[in-house]
């Protein structure tokens, strides 16, 4: 049948005016959308939370509104939860476009029925729109409410209008997002939530201020169970699942915002501003735990005193534990400021790695002679912490007893801005005041170090002489560079875990429980910085304690004050079986039975030259001789060869007998001298010069006398005087300066013309020692009565 051309044209002219009005809605629409464009968040701004590696949050930064908001991605969030959500809030949710007519027609027909509203019409995407843009509940408003719906999903997927709710909707107060939602009020991650959890939290958002579990918690869980039920009743979950969840009982919790790493959390949030979610590199647990262990042992020291802790897997060089202040927070500990990157003198702390370079520079072996007496390297000075001084002594002792005279001798070979380029190079910077540079008195703490660099120096001790910078984040990219050789860091890290802890003798029973440990303390020039560095196997730690401020603390010093923490810490440490084993030494470390004094192999022809055995650990086989006096006035070889006749009596150039033959002699260091045993001199003694042979002046050190006493004297007070026994001396046959030394210990360093006056306070022994620069010695014991 024809249609009528009148019919035609009225159809055409209508297709033409819906055409016309669909373009003109959809211009409408484009224009509404260009002139009121989406609310979106700013994905630059808003709060930020640092986590730890297993996502655990450890510090969070509310946005400027006050806002606590834990960003989360859709596959991060436990499905149970999503399908809780869905449920609840609108089941069509994937279906249909922003609006659902079906759930508005109900809720319309509802309020003209019962003149109240009985269930919302409102769509998960209308209530993302109501989120981003706050709208009245007028008419006017759910239009606009509907429209931004719209179009939501005009410009976004359903997924992303699913994560902008997961990260947006209200959970009570200032907690916003069912990341930050979980961890609040359930302590856990959102991707492992229970069924009651899950239910408990897609309730919430409805009604935020009356349904909080730390509030209201019957009545959320009165909400809550209403959910479980829909969720039975409509078999998403069945009756045995929803059963066992509705027994688990809403525990109100205390909501306090996670603070743990606290100064590493802003040192990362300043170094990555537009990140809203940080990803550290910190084990949550050992950081408690080593937090709780800084805190507990700050609470026994003076006030104002912080500590700092460093903790480092030597495998990854990764950041397992930082606690940059003791008290965080603690203004009269200034426990804003970080510790653990502020440059303070580091003591004593880089001697290993002198003692390191020194055995890749062939100077050293494990056991070389090294002496331990008053020296001066120019204008420079060195003593011992406690005052005394040890005489001869091998380089591992030296170390671990942390010598301050055999160490300023190694540098003064090694070359003090070589070394420091060494340490740079590996990522140890050292600072030096304005105009100054590498000196000598660096090795003693005369510059400034950082606690992250050297914890990442000392791993180097069980890396195979590999350093590098700590990684505070797992994607930041592994920096390594050699610091030493991997036989000399093998043989450093043995000397010092030979080192008892303070307390423990060395043959001590140890069932085999407790990790090797390298350790190694240091304090700064009065008193301001103590330091306690340790490495094992897997791990490397650092202890820093003192005060921000710099001010001194007296009697506080590393062995003391820093080294106990530090032994908490590492006994507080993961353990493996492997972590009390001695890893074997590489292919460039064996052991030789070398001799004192000359420092070389023990020659079976010449016995009389090894004067005393030890075992050392050599590098690539070399064995390096003693080393030789820095001052050429003192004698030019340790071993001597000489000529004597028949009866042993030497002979000196010029001078000839028919039955001559030749002597060696293994001569000790002259400022060895004081300090060496009745054995040992008569065997480095010098043969008698033969009667009518000229003076080849080999004797001219012997001739140094103390004149004011006599040997064996006995000493006491004045009757009636308070005044402790006096003596004073002289040193006769001494030009220049002498040092005098009572018991080991320095007192005085006067001119040979001026008299050594000392009182002696204390009772018993007294060992007086008067010492030239060329070696002569002279010695005096007395006794002071009580």
């Amino acid at each position: 049948m024809k249609i009528p051309e009148f019919l035609q044209r009225r159809r055409g002219r209508w297709l033409r005016r819906l055409g016309i009005a669909t373009l003109l809605l959809l211009c409408t629409a484009l224009l509404l959308d260009r002139l009121f464009p989406l609310p979106l968040p700013d994905p630059d701004a808003g709060s930020t939370v640092v986590l730890a590696r297993d996502s655990t949050p450890l510090r969070a930064f509310a946005d400027a509104g006050g806002i606590w908001r834990y960003p989360v991605r859709l596959d991060q969030v436990s499905p149970l939860y999503l399908d809780a959500l869905l449920t609840y809030e609108d089941r069509w949710f994937y279906r249909h476009p922003g609006v659902n007519p079906l759930a508005l027609a109900r809720a319309a027909g509802q309020l003209l029925r019962h003149g109240r509203a009985v269930s919302g019409g409102s769509t998960l995407t209308m209530q993302v729109a109501r989120i981003l843009e706050p709208q009245s509940r007028s008419a006017l408003g759910k239009l606009r409410q509907l429209l931004r719906a719209l179009q939501l999903e005009w410009h976004l997927s359903k997924d992303e209008i699913l994560a902008l709710y997961l990260n947006h909707a209200p959970f009570g107060g200032t907690i916003q997002g069912v990341e930050a939602a979980s961890w609040a009020y359930l302590g856990k991650p959102a991707r492992r939530l229970s069924h009651a959890e899950a239910a408990l939290l897609a309730v919430l958002p409805q009604a935020p201020s009356r349904l909080r579990p730390d509030r209201h918690a019957a009545l959320a869980q009165r909400y809550r169970d209403k959910l479980l039920a829909r969720m039975q009743s409509l078999e998403r979950w069945d009756a045995a699942t929803v059963s066992d969840a509705q027994r688990e009982s809403v525990i109100a919790r205390t909501l306090e915002p996670p603070l743990h790493a606290a100064l590493l959390a802003e040192r990362l949030r300043a170094a990555a501003p537009r990140e809203r979610s940080i990803r550290s590199s910190i084990d949550r647990e050992l950081q408690a735990a080593l937090e709780a262990r800084v805190a507990n042992y700050l609470a026994r020291l003076p006030e104002r005193t912080s500590a700092a802790l460093l903790l480092v897997d030597n495998s990854t060089l990764q950041v397992l534990a930082y606690v940059g202040s003791g008290a965080f927070g603690d203004a009269q500990r200034l426990g804003h400021v970080d510790m653990v990157r502020a440059p303070r003198s580091p003591g004593s702390t880089l001697k290993p790695f002198l003692y390191g370079l020194a055995l890749d520079d062939g100077l050293i072996h494990s056991e070389s002679l090294l002496v331990d007496a008053p020296q001066s390297f120019g204008d420079y000075r060195p003593g011992n912490f406690d005052l005394a001084f040890n005489g001869p002594v091998g380089a591992a002792e030296a170390l671990r007893l942390s010598l301050n005279v055999p160490a300023v001798d190694l540098l003064d070979r090694v070359g003090p801005a070589r070394f420091a380029a060494r340490l740079a190079n590996a990522g140890l910077q050292l600072q030096w005041p304005r105009g100054a540079g590498p000196n000598l008195s660096l090795i003693l703490g005369g510059t400034g170090a950082r606690l992250e660099d050297l914890v990442g120096a000392y791993a180097a001790l069980n890396r195979g002489g590999l350093a590098g910078a700590v990684r505070l984040r797992p994607e930041q990219p592994l920096a390594e560079r050699r610091l030493l050789s991997a036989g000399a860091a093998w043989i450093v890290r043995s000397m010092l875990e030979a080192n008892p802890r303070p307390g423990q003798q060395r043959d001590t029973f140890d069932p085999g429980r407790s990790a090797r440990l390298a350790w190694k303390t240091g304090t700064s020039y009065g008193f301001r910085d103590a330091w306690a560095l340790g490495t094992t196997r897997r791990y490397t730690l650092g202890v820093w304690v003192g005060r921000p401020d710099g001010t001194p603390v007296p009697g506080q010093y590393g062995a003391i004050t820093a080294l106990p923490l530090l032994f908490q810490a590492v006994d507080s440490l993961p353990r493996s079986p492997q972590d009390s084993s001695g890893a074997a030494p590489p292919a460039s470390v064996s052991t030789r039975e070398i001799c004192w004094p000359l420092g070389d192999a023990y020659d079976a022809q010449q016995p009389q030259l090894c004067q005393e055995k030890r075992e050392a650990w050599v590098l690539d086989g070399n064995l390096p001789p003693t080393l030789p006096e820095r001052e050429a006035g003192r004698w030019g070889s340790a071993l001597l060869r000489l000529r004597v006749d028949a009866q042993g009596r030497r002979l000196s150039a010029g001078c000839q007998a028919a039955d001559e033959r030749e002597h060696w002699v293994a001569r000790w260091p002259a400022l060895a001298q004081p300090w060496l045993s009745g054995a040992q001199r008569k065997a480095a003694q010098l043969p008698p010069l033969r009667p009518g042979c000229a003076d080849d002046g080999l004797d001219a050190a012997a001739s140094l006398r103390i004149a004011g006493a006599a040997p064996g004297s006995t000493l006491l007070r004045a009757p009636g005087s308070t005044r402790a026994p006096h003596l004073s001396l002289r040193a006769l046959g001494a030009q220049g300066a002498v040092q005098w030394l009572v018991n080991g210990r320095l007192i005085a360093a006067l001119d040979a013309a001026r008299p050594f006056e000392h009182d002696f306070e204390q009772p018993g022994p007294q060992a007086i020692t008067a010492m030239t620069a060329a070696g002569s010695f002279a010695r005096l014991e007395v006794q002071v009565l009580p």
